[in-house]
């Protein structure tokens, strides 16, 4: 009924991934990553995450998009992202080596899914870093303005980040440094855990001309309810 399948000791702290079963809920195996004691993610709850790529990916113009997924996981937003034949490349920018090295050991069951397809690639890094430009942009081999959209699921919300550091990306500096990434039409799609937060709303738009809150509702069957959380999506960067 439960299974712990890796654990590795990372800068910061203990990345563990484990499988279980919990026959009165589902079925399948479900698949959990957790940093510590605290809990990332979970197979169970894949709504919001495959939301976030169908969203993002929607709200973007024209074929032959460029996406960088901020943020691994378990690879919901990013298999979503690539069932679009408008994607011609996804890069992935996870900062935990092992997170990348399950997926294409395939210890987790959309490994292989990555592995077959040409158009996703891994980098290794800090997104928020990269995505201020340190020590270049998001994707290195790009020019400026050359991405189609930016897909972004770390932290839990704006105001409830993993490291007290992440808070500083949700500022306007920050997001105009990744902004710059983007083509002038291009979306920067976010997930967060709580409802729609009209101060943060006000800060994308600052940056971008059209910014829209999406609530995304899901079963949750630990409370037999349900739960939401909140998909934000940008386009057009302000010049």
């Amino acid at each position: 009924m439960f299974e712990q399948i890796d654990s590795q000791p990372t800068d910061i702290g203990e990345i563990t991934l484990r499988r279980r079963r919990i026959p009165d809920l589902t079925s399948n195996d479900i698949y959990e990553i957790k940093l510590d004691e605290e809990f990332l993610m979970s197979s169970l709850f894949v709504t919001a995450e495959e939301a976030l790529a169908d969203l993002g990916i929607q709200a973007a113009t024209g074929d032959r998009l460029k996406v960088v997924v901020g943020g691994l996981g378990l690879g919901h937003t990013t298999a979503t992202a690539l069932q679009s034949d408008r994607v011609e490349s996804l890069w992935v920018v996870e900062l935990l080596q092992p997170v990348i090295d399950w997926h294409r050991d395939e210890k987790v069951p959309l490994g292989a899914v990555f592995n077959q397809d040409a158009r996703c690639r891994f980098v290794q890094g800090s997104f928020f870093e990269l995505a201020q430009g340190r020590p270049h942009g998001l994707v290195a081999e790009l020019p400026p303005a050359s991405l189609d959209a930016i897909l972004l699921d770390i932290d839990h919300s704006p105001g409830d980040v993993l490291f007290a550091s992440n808070s500083g990306f949700y500022e306007p500096q920050s997001l105009q440094a990744m902004a710059r990434q983007l083509t002038p039409d291009g979306v920067f799609a976010m997930w967060s855990n709580d409802p729609p937060d009209a101060a943060f709303q006000d800060l994308l738009t600052e940056v971008f001309q059209d910014v829209t809150p999406h609530t995304v509702r899901f079963y949750n069957p630990f409370m037999n309810a349900e739960s939401s959380s909140t998909v934000y999506v940008a386009k057009g960067v302000r010049p």
